[in-house]
């Protein structure tokens, strides 16, 4: 598959250490044998066991994904440069032309927006601007108003500015050129030396001489001694009259209060709202710190970009990142029975029945004779060992082991040694609260209109289990309201001892539970599971059967 774009490889919620490893090994094997750029996610905090296992082996933390929905980086947005506040509006009207847009952003020398001009704005300055002040309350630049007319700079700063006066057309009699002529003034005359003199008697701030290539040397040398800015233009003076308002520059029409700008970090679905309630057609978008990014546009939401993912260790929209809809879903490496995920288009979906998503992914290293490192060949391991809780759980397979023990050789460790090790790390909780614990490896699921949630908290002393027990009911409450959950479950996993003691809130009779687990027995309001310790393959399926049983009597 031949890819440009970025691909998340992104395990479940809450994400244990088969999910965070398998995205990390999966990643690197796409990037190795794959076009594109893949990078491994997390859908949540690690918990202590994993951030053991990147510790040991030196592997980086994948970055988190809150969401898989399109972000307005997703779209492809206009990466036009923004303007500066001084250009005139005649630039301003010749850049939208050649860009085909009718907004540009006003950027500081920051790279902050200041505001933003449409081609209305430039509009009402040509129709409804009657005001002969309002080229000196904008603060023209004289340069600006060279470029506007063509002409040339014949003496004076084109650097400066007009600030005072009006602007006049110096025509009619002498009389009037002096009654109409005030101090300061902007006076626009025909190439007349006789008016361009009388002109320059009442001291104006520039003059400008139309249809001139040439002006007489008295009038320069009067306008030199006086600092009078002379400008001389080929345009007539109607034309020179109906174009000067042009050279205003663009921060005096543009609408710089109450800005509507977007982070690109920001999500499609939360800005159309907000798009649909502006009349502009186009916004800003900025970065992190606040600096100008690229203009996006309603027409962005017709056709918007996708996230692209691949998703492994789960296959169940409930565990998967939050705007999994949005996304566009490339493959999917499982070893968990078929969940509720759809995809608009065939995908390649990789399930097997082993006891690891890091089995099958070591397979394709393997056929595709991909070299494996220490770092990949550690994580791999760490999560066939987590999994299958060091080959006791009976989702373990043989194949599982023998992955295992050959990536065990490649990572130079001792498999009982090491995963006892990790083990213990995965127990410390630490300073962690009794409801991150809970969460640290949560997920729901559905039977018939039952909604419930199982968390699993493993360790390998019953100390540690008993602790937690007998804390963790807020928790339970708490997910069962906010989750809208009819049941929760937890189980306390002694990884050692292949034993777990399953604790509950909700209407369900345990003894349905208990028959469909045959080594169990109660422990007061407990029911304790000998040889019990995969979620997905021991308790899930007798917790439906359950449920059966409960529904037919």
């Amino acid at each position: 598959m031949s890819n440009n774009k970025d691909v998340w490889v992104v395990g479940h919620k809450n994400p244990d250490t088969d999910s965070i490893c398998s995205a990390i090994a999966y990643a690197n094997f796409k990037n190795l044998t794959s076009e594109g750029n893949y990078i491994p996610k997390k859908a949540g905090e690690i918990n202590n066991e994993t951030a053991f296992v990147l510790d040991y082996f030196g592997v980086d933390v994948p970055e988190t994904a809150y969401s898989v929905g399109t972000q307005i980086k997703d779209v492809d947005i206009r990466h036009n440069k923004g303007i500066d506040s001084h250009m005139s509006l005649k630039k301003a009207w010749e850049m939208m032309s050649e860009l085909d847009v009718v907004t540009l952003p006003i950027i500081d020398a920051n790279d902050r927006v200041e505001g933003i001009i449409v081609n209305g704005d430039i509009a009402y300055s040509y129709m409804n601007v009657i005001d002969n002040r309002v080229l000196s309350r904008a603060r023209t630049q004289y340069k600006n108003i060279i470029e506007t007319l063509n002409g040339n700079m014949v003496c004076g700063n084109e650097h400066a500015y007009f600030v005072k006066g009006k602007v006049t057309v110096a025509s009619g009699s002498i009389e009037t050129i002096k009654s109409e002529i005030d101090e300061d003034d902007l006076i626009i005359s025909g190439n007349i030396k006789e008016r361009q003199l009388i002109a320059l008697d009442q001291n104006p701030s520039c003059m400008i001489v139309c249809c001139a290539t040439h002006i007489d040397d008295e009038v320069v040398d009067k306008a030199m001694s006086m600092e009078v800015v002379l400008i001389s233009t080929e345009y007539d003076t109607f034309t020179t009259a109906r174009l000067i308002n042009q050279s205003m520059p663009v921060k005096y029409f543009m609408t710089k209060n109450n800005l509507v700008m977007f982070e690109e970090n920001d999500y499609i679905d939360e800005v159309k709202d907000v798009v649909s309630r502006i009349r502009h057609r186009d916004f800003p978008v900025i970065d992190e710190q606040f600096k100008y990014v690229g203009m996006f546009s309603r027409r962005h939401l017709m056709g918007r970009g996708r996230k692209q993912i691949i998703l492994v260790d789960h296959n169940e929209k409930s565990q998967a990142v939050d705007g999994i809809d949005e996304a566009e879903i490339l493959e999917i490496i499982d070893h968990h029975k078929l969940g509720s995920l759809e995809t608009i288009t065939p995908i390649v979906f990789r399930n097997y029945p082993l006891g690891c998503t890091s089995t099958i992914i070591y397979k394709l290293y393997k056929s595709y004779n991909v070299p494996v490192g220490r770092e990949m060949a550690g994580l791999m391991c760490s999560a066939i060992l987590s999994d299958t809780l060091m080959f006791r759980s009976p989702t373990c397979t043989d194949l599982d082991k023998q992955m295992a023990t050959e990536l065990a050789a490649i990572a130079d460790i001792d498999i009982e040694q090491y995963a006892l090790s990790m083990f213990e790390a995965g127990s410390d909780f630490g300073e962690k609260s009794i409801e991150e614990i809970f969460y640290t490896d949560f997920k729901t699921f559905n039977s018939g209109d039952i909604k419930f949630g199982v968390s699993q908290v493993s360790a390998v002393t019953d100390n540690l289990l008993s602790q937690v027990k007998s804390e963790i009911a807020p928790a339970m409450k708490k997910a069962m309201q906010e989750k809208r959950l009819d049941l929760v479950f937890v189980m306390l996993t002694n990884i050692m001892d292949q034993r777990t003691r399953l604790i509950h809130i909700g209407d369900i009779n345990m003894d349905y539970v208990k028959d469909s687990f045959p080594d169990s027995t109660f422990d007061g309001e407990d029911l304790v599971l000998n040889d019990v310790v995969s979620r997905k393959k021991q308790l899930i399926p007798g917790l439906m059967e359950a449920f059966i049983m409960q529904e037919n009597n």
